[in-house]
Parts: structure tokens; sequence; C-alpha cells
């Protein structure tokens, strides 16, 4: 399987799961860590420009690696996926949990 497949696979289900779970528009809180050392934090944040997100950043113990949390009010499970989607396209090293 490819993964691209993986990864509809895994929206399809987040979106599925999403929709059981919450009621919408709903705050939804985004995970993703960066080498401490990546260029693209700017980048990462200015994703969420305009949304009113809430951005909290914390350093790992050994430094190498910077996480983000990202808490943001959206109107349904499709913009959720969408900002996945967008985050993945545009940041190269970002692991998203």
């Amino acid at each position: 399987m490819s993964s691209t497949q993986n990864s509809e696979d895994f929206y399809k289900k987040l979106k599925d799961q999403l929709e059981a779970d919450t009621q919408w528009p709903s705050l939804y809180l985004y995970k993703f860590i960066l080498p401490s050392t990546s260029t693209q934090e700017k980048q990462l944040t200015s994703i969420f420009d305009g949304l009113g997100a809430v951005i909290s950043t914390n350093l790992s113990k050994t430094g190498k690696y910077k996480s983000f949390s990202i808490k943001v009010r959206l109107k349904n499970p499709d913009a959720v996926i969408s900002k996945y989607k967008e985050v993945g396209a545009k940041i190269t090293d970002v692991i998203s949990l």
C-alpha cells in the first residue's frame, strides 16, 4: 500500500472519529514537533495566522526538538484535516502527533 493511501486512510478515520466525538464548531489541539535547528518555525505558525490560534512551545530536554501545541477553534473536521495537509505540504521536517 502506498504512503498516499495510508495518509488518506488515516484522514478518513480521523474525520469519522471527529464527527462522532465532537460537536462542531470546536476547539482542536494540534501537536507538532520540529528540530530546534529548523528554520520553518515561523512558517508553521503562519499557517494558523488569522484563526485566533493559541500557540505554545516547549524545548525538549536535550534541546534537539521544539514542540508546538496549537489550539484553534475550527468549524468542522474537514477544516482540521485541511490544516494537517497544509502543514505536511509546506513543512518538510515536521512531525505531526
